[in-house]
């Protein structure tokens, strides 16, 4: 068992294309999407707006605008608004507000219409721009029925109290004090990631039985048992080191927040063990290897979707969440995120480690079971 673990050792090292997939790739994704989320999180949403009434009440609302945390203001009065519709229309813009001539005297007499074009195909992007307009015109209102409170003979703390809401929301947030896109992203992808395993796992058999060795095998004490064992340590070991640099990687580049490191430990090691349990039963159970790699692909890609590591679980449809509890990915990305976000320890992650382990022993057991037929097949 020490010569075959040795040996894929150093072959796995020889082998160039491991360092690309298990290192490389999973790097790259995290920089460029962890690059593109963080500055989508600093960005603000351009309000387009047209001031036809020049006055000082439009002025008054167009720096109201401006003044939005998250929001700014282009004004868009150089062309026709005409033009800027079409525009609209064309794609070339989402969205359009236009404050007509007359907007102050209207407001003083009590009522004026401002006018909101959007783009149906981006009705995502410009609903917050509607959602502020509709806040603007209840501050409005309100100042109107304050003035008119007051004419009534009220005084301000009896405006205040009539105009006071009946219900008062307040937010209370639990747990969730290190959430940010990286906290997404980082154990995202590194769950995502540790499954190609299966594929330097499959290709490594593939081309042990084709050469030989394992028909060479059969002519000596080593029992099926050592011989899994020294193909299975150097993946699990590679995947250890993997999931270390990706984590570290988010720690000191994007000031990620691990946890408890005892936990964080433990997931890495069940989630390896994991991996490669399943790449070791996968490897005796394909007939080829490309069938191999198709399952693989399979697995990595569609288990990334409906267990939630690319966006959040909470956002994909009931029934492909409810797929996603038969994932390792799903128990994998659920123990990170316990530890990262809400600060859990071992008591909080106890079934998600156990349900890692439980389908790496499934691997496991299928590889033991199928060792037999597969050395059958093994040229000699």
């Amino acid at each position: 068992m020490k010569n075959v673990m040795l040996k894929e050792f150093k072959l796995m090292l020889r082998e160039r294309g491991n360092v690309f997939f298990l290192l490389i790739l999973p790097l790259l994704f995290i920089v460029v999407f962890g690059s593109i989320f963080s500055q989508a999180g600093s960005t603000s949403i351009t309000i387009h707006v047209h001031d036809l009434d020049h006055t000082a009440a439009s002025q008054a609302l167009v720096k109201q605008m401006g003044r939005l945390k998250g929001f700014t203001v282009k004004k868009e009065n150089g062309q026709s608004v005409a033009s800027q519709v079409k525009k609209i229309g064309d794609g070339s813009l989402s969205s359009l507000v236009v404050i007509d001539k007359g907007f102050e005297t209207g407001l003083q007499k009590g009522g004026v219409a401002v006018r909101f074009y959007q783009d149906g195909a981006q009705a995502s992007s410009t609903a917050p721009i509607q959602a502020i307009l509709q806040n603007m015109s209840n501050q409005y209102r309100e100042q109107k029925l304050a003035q008119t409170l007051g004419a009534h003979g009220l005084n301000p703390a009896q405006i205040k109290q009539t105009l006071a809401a009946p219900i008062h929301i307040q937010t209370i947030t639990e747990n969730g004090k290190h959430v940010d896109f990286m906290s997404q992203i980082v154990p995202g992808y590194t769950v995502m990631f540790v499954f190609f395993i299966m594929i330097s796992m499959l290709q490594r058999f593939f081309k042990e039985r084709d050469s030989g060795m394992i028909a060479r095998l059969q002519g000596t004490p080593l029992r099926s048992a050592g011989y899994l064992t020294g193909m299975w340590i150097p993946p699990f070991v590679s995947v250890l080191i993997q999931c270390t640099v990706l984590l570290l990687v988010g720690r000191l580049f994007y000031g990620l927040h691990l946890g408890n490191p005892i936990a964080i430990s433990l997931i890495v090691v069940c989630l390896a063990f994991c991996g490669t349990g399943l790449g070791l039963g996968l490897a005796m159970i394909v007939r080829s290897q490309n069938q191999g790699i198709g399952i693989t692909q399979l697995i990595t890609m569609g288990g990334a979707i409906v267990a939630g590591l690319w966006f959040p679980s909470d956002l994909l449809p009931s029934f492909v969440q409810n797929i996603g509890y038969f994932t390792p990915q799903y128990w994998a990305m659920q123990g990170f995120q316990d530890v990262m976000i809400r600060g859990t320890g071992l008591s909080a992650i106890w079934v998600n480690l156990l349900l890692l382990i439980l389908f790496g022993m499934f691997g496991l057991a299928v590889a033991l079971l199928r060792f037999k037929p597969f050395i059958r097949t093994a040229a000699h």
